[in-house]
């Protein structure tokens, strides 16, 4: 069943007027690595909530000194059941990965890796990089595309210039911009908008989407709701229209959205699944195919998930030890465990 047959087209709450249901979610610290590890703000996934539409992970870094953080320097490390995309506001990372593509990532840039059964990559910031700036974003593949292959997709977004605002679409539809990038997911959005100080951008917007805006660089009201610099608002389904308003200075917003995924979702370390024993497998094959682990009788004439990965590159990120008990997928708000 599609999402679309899962989630029917809801009333419209308020017509034309900005939805004030708007949650507001705080970030987490998160250090990423190394010695000198940078540090991200981390807005999804949290205990309050998992997913927005599809949407299931959002780091949120810089502007970091790469003479003091080291930069990115993420080695190879796998992926399952779900997509990244990679957005930069300053900097320069290089992207290689076993589905045999390499890539810059640049300000304005998608990166759409889809990982699909199984993919691993790597990111590293490029030498000339001074500071870097940007999100690192996941959505979790539905059910009739989390097996597929994996792919890897570079979309240069043209701007949309309108009064007091300047938007890049590099996920589906807003503002008359179109973006031509396959998700392998129905009904998805993903957006930078630059707000002029003081201006406000009102959108029209889908009503079976769920939207979540991330503070980017400052604070903005979105619907009425203040949101402090780093932190998320929320605004449930049923919504025709979305209000974004910048303060005194120029106010760079990310806005996503999406119709619900309708399934609930395990994610453990870098593998999106639907229950433990999927992600114990994951794991269990990750560390058997890069010769962590000897290999598992139960895998015996499985075909690798992870791929080859060319020579002369920094050592791979083994996985972590799995947690003691089960993990189980977690509910939405308003749903029973």
């Amino acid at each position: 069943m599609s999402n679309a047959e899962t989630h029917p087209r809801p009333e419209v709450l308020d017509r034309g007027e900005p939805c004030t249901a708007v949650e507001v979610l705080t970030p987490r610290l998160v250090p990423l690595g190394g010695v000198r590890a940078t540090t991200v703000h981390r807005t999804l996934p949290q205990r309050r909530r998992s997913l927005v539409g599809s949407w299931c992970f959002l780091d949120h870094f810089g502007p970091d000194d790469v003479a003091v953080t080291g930069g990115m320097r993420m080695p190879r490390h796998p992926h399952t059941g779900l997509a990244t995309v990679s957005w930069l506001f300053d900097g320069h990372v290089r992207h290689l990965d076993s589905g045999g593509n390499a890539a810059p990532v640049r300000p304005g840039e998608l990166n759409l890796m889809i990982a699909g059964r199984g993919i691993t990559h790597q990111e590293l910031s490029a030498p000339e990089t001074s500071t870097l700036h940007g999100v690192q974003l996941w959505y979790a593949l539905p059910e009739e595309t989390r097996f597929s292959d994996n792919a890897f997709v570079h979309h240069v977004p043209e701007p949309v210039e309108l009064p007091g605002v300047t938007a890049r679409v590099f996920i589906g539809a807003l503002l008359g911009s179109v973006s031509p990038v396959e998700t392998r997911t129905p009904d998805l959005l993903g957006a930078e908008l630059v707000l002029a100080p003081g201006s406000s951008a009102r959108l029209t917007v889908r009503t079976d989407f769920e939207h979540a805006v991330l503070a980017e660089n400052g604070e903005v009201t979105v619907n009425s709701a203040a949101v402090d610099h780093r932190s998320l608002a929320y605004v449930p389904v049923g919504s025709d229209t979305l209000v974004i308003t910048a303060g005194d200075a120029e106010t760079r917003v990310i806005l996503l959205g999406g119709v619900p995924l309708g399934e609930r979702i395990v994610m453990w370390w870098n593998f999106v699944g639907r229950d433990h024993d999927e992600i114990v497998e994951y794991r269990r094959r990750y560390q058997a195919e890069l010769g962590f682990e000897p290999a598992d009788p139960r895998d015996a004439g499985k075909p690798a998930l992870f791929g080859d990965f060319p020579p002369d590159q920094p050592p791979p990120l083994p996985a972590p030890a799995l947690p003691n008990s089960r993990m189980r997928p977690r509910a939405q708000p308003g749903e029973r465990e």
